[in-house]
């Protein structure tokens, strides 16, 4: 006979044919229908198969004639090696602290029971370490399943209850008023947990009156897990986690038993176990992740490690630094780090909201450390050229994510040298197949314009092919949006880059000048769109009569050296301007049909003022000077060269009316 439990009796025996040793628990009933009852409860417990289970083998009723009375008999696998209980008292005699690779293993093992139980709509309703066996030092088994008939026998508990205070102290609240549930048995493997983190400093009845307390006073918890943290007993982090969403006073508001194990992910050691293992399939509990996300960037940065393979709480950690205060950040991210984010959330690259969260975040941390030190080191090793380029392959269709990545490129394209890198990737045949199925909208087409803007300008060889199929979008993206200003200054840039490196098709010119000379009267005040229109229209001049000609004929009953004229009159003091201006007036003097519109359009009157404003600029001069020359030579057919020098000339009133909009 080993010392009673609860309910009743433990008897070792054993069978006489085999000489093995069972245990047979005897539980005293109260009748024939009370016995009855709860053999029907326990019936299917014989049906259980786990490896962490002490299954029953049997179970009969019989009579002791010796005290009249009738015992339910459950026979079960007798184990030597002791009990939680026994590993316990010796702890506590020794003042030590329970060994945290033996607990992982051990906790696993009993998790992973107590799931199986659970997902079998079974209630353990009697969990406490005295029924946790050890089969050997590294394996342990639940036994003493118990039922809701012999659970709920008022008298005998008040009885043992007297007798051993102690075995009531592992129930939970409303279990003592006889209501038990899955969150019942949490509650119970809480007080388990908790008496195997406090053992090395609280003592037999320090542990019952903690377990005691805690069911009238949450409070009371709070203490002790200050002091599990000061004397620094291993796994503290998760017993703060954990404990308290336990031990909760109402059981609905307790953690499910899938809960308790995705939060001892916490622990590396435990990613190795059968649990790990198990729980792969599992999500964690939204509430449970926020928890866990609680504190700094460094924190968060370790949840991410520790649950990367969690794309639930990949998502809510992410969206976590989105919003996290600028101060808070660590601004700027070294590429060291974000290349670690981008590597854990790799692994989730078909999951949109992730790709779009981290792209967001990418966009604010690198813009913000941008806008605070221009002169910043932006990340743009190849993993994170790699990883946005994969995003904007893998969900084509995503405009937010799209335009997001476009935005996060600008960004690092801005400091150069990536351009090369970016053209292996294919970035360039994407951007026109990106401009074609997202030409209506807007805020993409302005962010690939501005990534090409960045780009191009750094390009030193270049495969024409692919970019003389993009300059054809970006026509169609102009025309598409005529009237938007910020579409038009980048449009205007890329295609004089795109002139200067040839690959603007001869059967383009026509429609790309008048794009350039719409984008100026559509936007006269933007110095930037002006002046890179002028050099994408002296370019295109340079190589081809048609454009000088279309220049100079703007549109029926129109003329481009009239507008002109207008934007020297709103620049006259801007020697960029006017320089890009001479420099297209003197391409286009090197086509002698169009001499005599330029002659009668002022275009000499206009150079004369210019020459005579701009003494200090040569190059300014060297344009000025040969367009002179040329007007007159065309002028005088008949005068030598050196007779052609042009006078300094007073400004003067200009021809034509303005063709720009106010």
């Amino acid at each position: 006979m080993l010392n009673p439990g609860a309910l009743g009796v433990n008897l070792v025996v054993e069978e006489l044919e085999t000489e093995t040793k069972f245990l047979i628990k005897q539980v005293e009933c109260i009748d024939e229908h009370h016995a009855n009852k709860a053999l029907e409860e326990l019936m299917p417990l014989l049906k259980l198969q786990h490896p962490n289970l002490s299954l029953y083998h049997e179970m009969f009723i019989m009579w002791n004639n010796e005290i009249s009375s009738l015992f339910l008999c459950l026979v079960m696998d007798y184990y030597s090696q002791g009990t939680f209980q026994n590993i316990m008292e010796n702890k506590r005699k020794l003042k030590a602290v329970v060994d945290t690779e033996w607990m992982h293993i051990m906790l696993s093992q009993i998790l992973d029971a107590i799931e199986y139980l659970h997902k079998s709509n079974i209630v353990h309703r009697n969990l406490k370490p005295s029924n946790i066996v050890l089969v050997n030092s590294g394996y342990c088994k639940l036994q003493d399943m118990s039922s809701q008939a012999l659970m709920t026998h008022e008298a005998k508990w008040n009885v043992r209850a007297e007798e051993d205070p102690c075995q009531k102290s592992w129930m939970a609240p409303e279990a003592l008023k006889f209501s038990f549930s899955t969150k019942s048995d949490i509650w119970s493997l809480g007080c388990i947990i908790l008496d195997m983190a406090t053992c090395s400093f609280l003592n037999d009845t320090e542990a019952m009156q903690l377990r005691k307390a805690i069911r009238h006073h949450p409070g009371s918890l709070k203490p002790i897990l200050k002091t599990m943290e000061e004397k620094q007993i291993p796994g503290t982090d998760i017993y703060y986690l954990l404990l308290p969403f336990m031990l909760h006073i109402n059981p609905s508001d307790r953690l499910a038993i899938k809960d308790v194990m995705q939060v001892t992910f916490m622990s590396n050691s435990f990613k190795s176990s059968s649990v790990a293992l198990n729980m792969q399939r599992q999500k964690v509990p939204i509430f449970i992740t926020d928890v866990l996300l609680e504190g700094n960037m460094a924190n968060i940065l370790d949840v991410m490690q520790n649950f990367s393979s969690r794309p639930e709480v990949q998502l809510r950690a992410i969206n976590k630094l989105l919003t996290m205060p600028e101060d808070q950040l660590g601004l700027p991210w070294p590429t060291e780090l974000v290349e670690e984010v981008i590597t854990i959330v790799t692994q989730h690259g078909r999951i949109l909201d992730i790709l779009l969260s981290t792209c967001s975040l990418l966009l604010r941390v690198l813009g913000q450390a941008l806008a605070k030190d221009p002169e910043a080191e932006i990340p743009r090793s190849s993993l994170i050229i790699s990883f946005l380029m994969d995003t904007l392959r893998s969900h084509p269709n995503s405009e937010r994510l799209v335009n997001v990545v476009y935005n996060v490129l600008a960004i690092i394209s801005s400091q150069g040298q990536i351009s090369e890198e970016l053209e292996e990737e294919g970035l360039f045949q994407l951007a026109q197949e990106h401009l074609e199925h997202f030409q209506e909208d807007r805020d993409i087409c302005l962010s690939i314009l501005s990534l090409l803007w960045s780009l191009l300008v750094d390009v030193v060889t270049v495969d024409k092919e692919p970019l003389e199929q993009l300059s054809g979008m970006v026509t169609w993206v102009l025309a598409t949006h005529p009237e938007d200003v910020e579409v038009a200054e980048a449009g205007c840039a890329v295609l004089w880059l795109l002139s200067l490196l040839g690959c603007i098709k001869e059967s383009q010119f026509e429609q790309v000048v008048v794009l350039l000379l719409r984008s100026i009267q559509l936007c006269p005040g933007r110095v930037l769109l002006v002046n890179n229109a002028f050099r994408g229209l002296a370019s295109l001049a340079k190589v081809s009569e048609l454009v000088a000609f279309r220049i100079v004929v703007l549109e029926e009953g129109s003329s481009g050296l009239h507008l002109i004229q207008d934007i020297y009159k709103l620049y006259k003091d801007d020697p960029e301007v006017v320089e890009n201006l001479c420099m297209l007036l003197a391409h286009l003097t090197s086509y002698k049909e169009i001499l005599p519109e330029m002659e009668s359009g002022g275009i000499k009157d206009l150079v004369q003022v210019i020459r005579g404003r701009f003494t200090s600029s040569l190059e300014l001069i060297s344009y000025a000077d040969e367009i002179l020359q040329v007007l007159e030579a065309n002028a005088h057919p008949g005068l030598q060269e050196d007779q052609l020098e042009p006078p300094a000339g007073q400004e003067a009133p200009l021809q034509g009316e303005p063709l720009f909009r106010p």
